[in-house]
């Protein structure tokens, strides 16, 4: 059976939403229900927040779709307690309906994914943010990284930055746990915190400070502050193919003409394809 793309957005999904009040025995808020293309979520009556996502059975892999549960296992890292979770086939699809219950976030989230202005962090955040990501790249995990859904491995890290940057040695030299989905939708100010751990695992070192970076190219000063609070991975052989990685989906077959972050992606690109090939 072909899986139907779907945009929770435009979907409705009030049969899902009484499944997991009665599963996880909670009461949603319908008032402050957030709805993105694949989950949705709501504020509880016990003062906690349920996250309801729809994945395919195909892109579930090893790792069974469980990120924000065993992401619980993870240390010195700012962000909400997981505290109960179910999931269920789909009856119809070959889909996977997975709600997780966690604590509500100590503030709203940054903006949207790609920021268009300069959100004004403060200097605790940028180093709650350093502090954090430090403590995930130190510990161990066997799962591995599924930015957008996809299960990131080497031959996916070579086709994709190949298709915009051909000739580069694409080869990975380190992998580290990653969130692998780190942008600014996925994080809280003025306090940080990091959430949607769905996606979570090893990916090349680097990763996650080229996703923020390449969220925050529309604000060259912000990407500019990210590759400093991230030298040390962005500057590193694994960091600059990570570079590239995010470019080459900014840039690839599907860029919108009129992103705002074509120019300075292009160009730090181009940098970096003449460090590796010089390096």
């Amino acid at each position: 059976m072909t899986l139907r793309s779907v945009d929770l957005r435009k979907e409705p999904v009030e049969a899902v939403l009484d499944r997991v009040e009665r599963s996880l025995g909670v009461r949603l808020d319908h008032e402050t229900v957030v709805r993105k293309r694949r989950s949705v979520g709501a504020r509880t009556d016990r003062g906690s927040w349920v996250r309801v996502e729809r994945r395919g059975l195909d892109r579930i892999g090893v790792q069974g779709g469980d990120g924000t549960a065993s992401a619980e296992a993870l240390r010195g890292i700012a962000k909400p307690s997981w505290l109960a979770g179910v999931a269920w086939r789909d009856e119809t699809e070959p889909v996977m309906w997975r709600a997780d219950e966690t604590e509500l976030l100590p503030g709203a989230p940054v903006g949207s994914a790609v920021v268009a202005e300069d959100p004004l962090l403060p200097e605790e955040w940028w180093a709650a943010l350093n502090a954090s990501l430090d403590a995930l790249a130190a510990q161990h995990t066997n799962r591995i990284a599924t930015p957008d859904t996809e299960t990131l491995t080497q031959e996916l890290v070579t086709e994709t930055v190949h298709s915009v940057f051909p000739g580069v040695d694409t080869a990975v030299g380190e992998w580290r746990p990653a969130h692998a989905d780190f942008n600014w939708a996925n994080m809280t100010a003025p306090v940080f915190c990091v959430f949607d751990w769905e996606d979570w695992g090893m990916a090349p070192c680097g990763l996650d400070a080229a996703s923020l970076w390449g969220a925050s190219l529309a604000v060259p000063a912000l990407a500019d502050r990210v590759r400093s609070e991230r030298r040390d991975d962005l500057q590193s052989r694994d960091g600059k193919l990570m570079t590239l990685f995010v470019a080459a989906k900014i840039l690839g077959p599907y860029a919108d003409p009129d992103d705002p972050r074509l120019g300075v992606a292009r160009e730090t690109a181009e940098r970096v394809v003449k460090e590796l090939r010089t390096g």
